[in-house]
C-alpha cells in the first residue's frame, strides 16, 4: 500500500482530468497517425522506391561513382570537425549558463538560440561577407594564401554555425535541474574541477549528451543552405551529399539523385531511432535514480 495516499489520489485525479472521450482520443490519435503517414512515412517510402527503381546495381553504382564518393567523405570529413567541436562549446557553455551567475547571461542565451532564428543562407551570406574575396578578411586571406570560402574550412564554418545551439539547448536545462548540491559536496571533499565533471556531473548528463549529439550530427550531414552558399558548388570538391543530389536532381538524373538521398533518408531513420533509444533509457533510469535518492 502506498505510504502517501494523498499524493495517489491527486495523481488519481489528474489521470481523470486528463481523460477525453473515446472519440476524441480516436480522432487525435488519427490526425496523429495521418501527418506521420503523409509527411513522415510516404516520402521515405519514396526515396527508397525512386532510389531502387533500376535495381540494386544501379543503386550502389550511384553511390560508388567518384563525384557521389567525394561528397559522402566531404559531409562525413564535416560533421567529424563540426559535431566534437559543438559538443565541447555545449558543455562548456551549458555549464556556465546553469552553475554561475553573471552579466549578460540573458544575452548569452540569446545568441546561442540564434541560428535557429536566422535562415541558413543568411548565416552562409555572412560567411562570405567575412572571409569572402571582397570581405573584410579576404585580402588579409588571400595575401597569406589561406582559402576559406569555396572551399573545406568555410564549409566547416558554415555548419558549425547552424548546428552549434543543438548540444547546447539539450544540456541547459538538465543542468538547471541537477543543480549544484552534489557539485558542492564534491568540492568540500576535496575534489578538483575535473574529478567534479566526471564523477558527478557526467553520469546525470550523458543520455542528454549522446540526445544532443544525435541531433547535431544528422542537422551536420543533411545542412544544405549555409553550405550552398560557402561552398560554391565546385564538383568534386566542394560538393556535400545534399549539394551533389541537387547536382544529381538538376541533371535529371534521379534515379541517382534519389539513390544518394537514401543515405540521408537513412540517417533521417537512424536518428530517430536512436532518438528513441535515448529517451527509453532516459525513463528506465529515471525511476533507479528515484529510488536511490529515497535510499539516501
Amino acid at each position: 500500500m502506498s505510504g502517501n495516499p494523498g499524493g495517489s489520489l491527486a495523481a488519481v485525479r489528474g489521470r481523470r482530468a486528463l481523460t477525453e472521450p473515446p472519440l476524441v482520443q480516436v480522432t487525435l490519435l488519427a490526425v496523429t497517425v495521418l501527418f506521420l503517414a503523409v509527411f513522415l512515412v510516404l516520402p521515405l517510402v519514396a526515396v527508397f522506391t525512386q532510389a531502387f527503381e533500376k535495381g540494386a546495381g544501379a543503386y550502389f553504382a550511384a553511390l560508388r561513382e567518384p563525384d557521389a564518393w567525394k561528397a559522402i567523405r566531404l559531409t562525413l570529413l564535416t560533421a567529424a570537425i563540426a559535431v566534437p567541436l559543438n559538443l565541447v562549446f555545449g558543455l562548456a557553455a551549458s555549464w556556465a549558463i546553469a552553475k554561475f551567475e553573471f552579466p549578460g547571461k540573458g544575452t548569452l542565451l540569446t545568441l546561442i538560440d540564434l541560428p535557429f532564428a536566422v535562415s541558413p543562407v543568411i548565416s552562409g551570406m555572412i560567411f562570405v561577407l567575412l572571409f569572402g574575396r571582397q570581405g573584410a578578411l579576404g585580402p588579409w586571406l588571400a595575401d597569406h594564401d589561406l582559402k576559406v570560402i569555396f572551399a573545406v574550412p568555410g564549409i566547416v564554418l558554415a555548419t558549425v554555425f547552424v548546428t552549434f545551439p543543438f548540444v547546447a539547448r539539450e544540456l541547459i536545462p538538465v543542468m538547471q535541474a541537477l543543480g549544484n548540491e552534489e557539485e558542492e559536496a564534491a568540492r568540500v571533499l576535496g575534489a578538483g574541477g575535473w574529478q567534479i565533471f566526471y564523477r558527478v556531473t557526467l553520469p546525470h548528463i550523458k543520455w542528454g549528451v549522446l540526445y544532443g549529439v544525435i541531433l547535431c550530427n544528422a542537422r551536420a550531414m543533411g545542412e544544405f543552405g549555409a553550405v550552398s552558399v560557402v561552398s560554391g558548388h565546385i564538383r568534386g570538391l566542394t560538393n556535400t551529399i545534399p549539394l551533389h543530389v541537387e547536382i544529381l536532381y538538376n541533371e535529371y538524373n534521379f534515379q541517382a539523385a534519389f539513390a544518394v538521398a537514401s543515405l540521408l533518408a537513412f540517417l533521417a531513420v537512424a536518428t530517430l531511432v536512436a532518438k528513441s533509444i535515448v529517451e527509453w533509457r532516459v525513463r528506465q533510469a529515471a525511476p533507479r535514480d528515484e529510488r536511490l535518492e529515497e535510499a539516501a
